[in-house]
């Protein structure tokens, strides 16, 4: 009962809310109710008037109706005089033309209105042929030949003076072709004429290429060419292929041979000028002059396909691209060689007191930036062959053999190969004496090729491929070969750079064995000038290989390096290695027991491969002059004073040079042999007391 009495309640409540909902609607449409009724009382009372009013127009109509059926019934037979009347009027009409043919047509010519005229004689041509029978109208025909043959006298005159524009011939052809003149006829005159005014245009052109004015600017230039003879060129095309479109393939051939010739020569003038714009730097006038060249040359190229103009025009924009790509390959050669002769005159230049001059490293990174600034300065003028705006830029060489074959290949990396080529030419050609290049120079540009092989390569290629979207599969160089071609150019001039200073130091060394009388020599006291100059010469290289080249990596050294002399030369090895040469008995046994020790001496390599660090490099120094040195020493006969001399100067060497090598006991082994065989060539060996000999170098 209480779940029942809740429903009720609840249906109770349900109930006053859907009362409540539906008086709200009543009351919010009541007024729409409302309207909608007076508006169907108000069409009730229109449609009643509107029909009253369509039973009335109903009634007139069948009032109208009556009576144009009365009044067409009255007018019958005058409807029909009417029309037979009105063909007789027509027919006077032409007759009354016709007799006032002559006349119209003479007035016609003698006021110039020679379409006029063209026209009247059109009109009047076919009812005259047709009745040419009849003498009257022959006489009118007779007549009217007389007048049109003076009027097309008049034409051709007109024609044949050409004083008159394009548009003026072409409507002295169009009424002469209506006249009935030949048709072929015309054409080679029409042709003729045109050819006078297109020539005309050329010659003016030509003018501007003279010596005596000043020539316009490319771009003012190729603007009168195109406005001039390309303009006159496209009217007299539109008009002859209008005028004589019934000639059919014969007629478009003429056209075609007249098209060909004249451009032809315009575009052997536009040659001649652009071939004056080989030397300059701006690309940017250049290419808009080929821009307006190339749009100028696109409607007679759609006019006259079988001309080939629009062709022609390409081949030559292409031809001229191909030519700027050279230009900036030859710039970019001779900036180059500019950095390397900059670069030669500071090395070159002396030193004021005080003032240093740029050091290595920083020429490197001038000629670095300067060589990378005029690549990037290439870059940007070529660029604006493919700039989207320029209308020849969607070619397909432009999109594809100009961006692969011509920059990437022919101008980026023929210019790195190039500038590789130039610096291996300062080790394959010596040079004349005072020309040859400076070791510095040398030792710059391998560092120079060896940065281009770690990263400049790469860099210049991948910017060069990110300017010009290649879409060209032809073959390129790859980014591998060309760093390797860098470095193995590095490699060649820091070996090259070995061989010319260690050449340097070998013939300081050599002078100074040759031009001494080692037999006479006094005892020695001091150690000769010339291996200080050695020692000092060695530290200048080295502090200049350092200036560019990393440390690089030396064998372990022995805690006694600066005393290793002492102990290859002390008294017991001397003892050991010269006691038989005491024996006057044993000279044999003293070169068998040197050759024995040859053989189990390790194998030193002087001219081995250099690595890109300095310690590699002044190895390379160091074993081509001790080599040299030994050289020297065994094509000279030494007495006990002048082996004495080598023994110092070989201890001085010792305890200076072996700092700079990978492996010190490189030094060792070649002083070893340096004081070895000037003991061989000593008729009486007596070697100085090892602490003589340091005591001596110690002063030194």
């Amino acid at each position: 009962l209480a779940q029942l009495m809740d429903s009720e309640t609840d249906m109770v409540r349900q109930i006053r809310a859907l009362d409540s909902d539906m008086q709200t609607l009543v009351y919010e449409n009541y007024n729409k109710f409302i309207s909608a009724t007076d508006t169907i009382r108000k069409m009730k009372n229109d449609f009643r008037k509107m029909e009253d009013e369509m039973d009335r127009l109903a009634n007139n109509m069948a009032v109208i109706t009556d009576f144009s059926a009365r009044i067409s019934a009255t007018l019958q037979d005058r409807h029909e005089r009417i029309t037979k009347l009105a063909g007789v009027h027509a027919l006077l009409r032409k007759l009354q033309f016709l007799f006032e043919l002559p006349s119209r047509l003479t007035k016609c010519v003698e006021l110039g209105a020679y379409g006029q005229a063209v026209r009247y004689q059109g009109r009047a041509q076919a009812v005259l042929q047709q009745y040419q029978h009849l003498p009257s109208f022959r006489a009118i025909q007779d007549d009217c030949h007389v007048i049109t043959a003076r009027l097309a006298q008049q034409l051709r005159q007109r024609f044949r003076e050409g004083g008159s524009g394009a548009p003026e011939q072409a409507e002295c052809v169009e009424l002469l072709l209506a006249l009935g003149e030949p048709a072929g006829e015309l054409c080679e005159e029409f042709l003729a004429h045109a050819r006078g005014r297109l020539e005309h245009e050329l010659r003016g052109l030509e003018a501007e290429l003279g010596p005596s004015p000043p020539a316009p600017d490319i771009l003012e230039f190729t603007d009168h060419g195109g406005s001039g003879f390309v303009g006159g060129l496209c009217q007299v095309a539109a008009a002859y292929q209008e005028l004589f479109a019934a000639q059919g393939p014969e007629g478009a051939e003429k056209l075609a041979a007249f098209a060909r010739e004249l451009g032809g020569r315009y575009f052997e003038l536009v040659e001649r000028r652009l071939a004056q714009e080989q030397g300059a730097s701006d690309n940017s006038l250049l290419v808009r002059a080929l821009d307006r060249f190339h749009r100028r040359l696109r409607a007679p190229g759609a006019l006259l396909a079988a001309a080939g103009l629009a062709e022609a025009a390409t081949e030559i924009v292409e031809r001229v691209a191909r030519e700027r790509l050279g230009h900036h390959l030859q710039g970019l050669r001779a900036a180059f060689l500019g950095c390397l002769t900059d670069v030669r005159q500071v090395l070159a230049a002396p030193r004021l007191a005080g003032k240093e001059g740029p050091g290595l490293a920083e020429l490197l990174a001038n000629v670095a930036s300067s060589v990378l600034s005029h690549i990037k300065a290439s870059l940007a003028a070529v660029h604006l062959f493919t700039a989207k705006e320029v209308s020849f830029s969607n070619k397909p060489y432009f999109r594809g053999e100009f961006c692969s074959q011509g920059v990437r290949e022919g101008l980026i990396v023929g210019f790195i190969r190039s500038m590789c080529q130039t610096a291996q030419s300062f080790c394959d050609s010596p040079g004349e004496k005072g020309s040859a290049p400076p070791p510095a120079l040398l030792l710059l540009l391998s560092r120079l090729c060896l940065d281009y092989e770690t990263a400049t390569v790469s860099y210049i290629l991948t910017l060069t491929d990110e300017q010009f979207l290649v879409q060209d599969q032809s073959p390129v160089t790859p980014v591998s070969t060309l760093c390797a071609e860098a470095r193995e150019t590095a490699r060649r001039l820091l070996t090259h750079y070995v061989k010319v200073q260690g050449l340097v130091i070998s013939q300081m060394l050599r002078k100074s064995v040759e031009t001494r009388d080692w037999l006479s020599t006094l005892e020695p006291r001091n150690v000769r000038a010339v291996m200080k100059r050695v020692v000092e010469d060695t530290t200048a290289i080295d502090v200049q290989v350092g200036l560019l080249y990393e440390e690089g990596v030396r064998k372990a050294q022995s805690s006694d390096s600066s005393k290793r002399t002492f102990s290859v030369y002390s008294s017991s090895r001397q003892q050991g290695r010269y006691a038989p040469s005491y024996t006057p008995s044993a000279p044999m046994d003293t070169n068998l027991l040197s050759n024995i020790q040859k053989l189990f001496s390790e194998r030193i390599d002087v001219f081995s491969p250099v690595e890109f660090n300095k310690v590699s490099v002044l190895t390379g120094i160091i074993k081509i002059s001790l080599k040299t040195l030994l050289e020297c020493v065994r094509l000279r006969t030494f007495g006990r004073f002048g082996l004495q001399q080598v023994q110092v100067d070989c201890h001085f060497l010792q305890l200076y040079l072996w700092r700079f090598v990978a492996d010190e006991e490189l030094v060792h082994l070649l002083l070893d042999e340096v004081v070895a065989s000037a003991a061989l060539r000593c008729p009486d060996p007596v070697p100085m007391e090892p602490s003589v000999v340091e005591v001596i170098c110690e002063r030194g």
